[in-house]
């Protein structure tokens, strides 16, 4: 399951994955996201709260994940993945590659720095 909440006026949206990712999380991202894009262009920042996170339920989920990543990494300005957990804090790196978005790991002690920086103008 993913939590999710707007700040600043559906300028940044948080995501918090609580237990294994599963299909219907996607549609539900999709369902909040699209509109917003749709209405301002696209989201200043993503703050993945992955602190968390425990997988995919199963591989046709993280299908699921790298097709909403495809279709909306052009769409966001700024990503932070808020996290803990050594592999994670490489994952911007690996991702940066692949998406448009400017990725920046951030520890569980910066999640408030994490969200001032998707608010910032660039």
């Amino acid at each position: 399951m993913i939590d999710h909440n707007w700040h600043w006026g559906h300028k940044v949206l948080e995501v918090r994955p609580s237990g294994p990712l599963e299909e219907e999380d996607f549609r539900i991202l999709t369902a909040q996201v699209d509109p917003v894009i749709s209405e301002y262009g696209r989201l200043n920042g993503l703050l993945v709260d992955a602190r968390d996170f425990a997988g995919w339920e199963s591989f046709a989920t993280l299908v699921c994940h790298c097709k909403f990543v495809r279709d909306h990494h052009r769409y966001i300005h700024r990503i932070a993945v808020v996290s803990d957990h050594g592999l994670l804090g490489y994952m911007p790196r690996l991702v940066d590659h692949f998406v448009s978005a400017e990725v920046r790991p951030f520890p569980s002690a910066d999640y408030t720095r994490a969200l001032e920086w998707l608010a910032e103008p660039g």
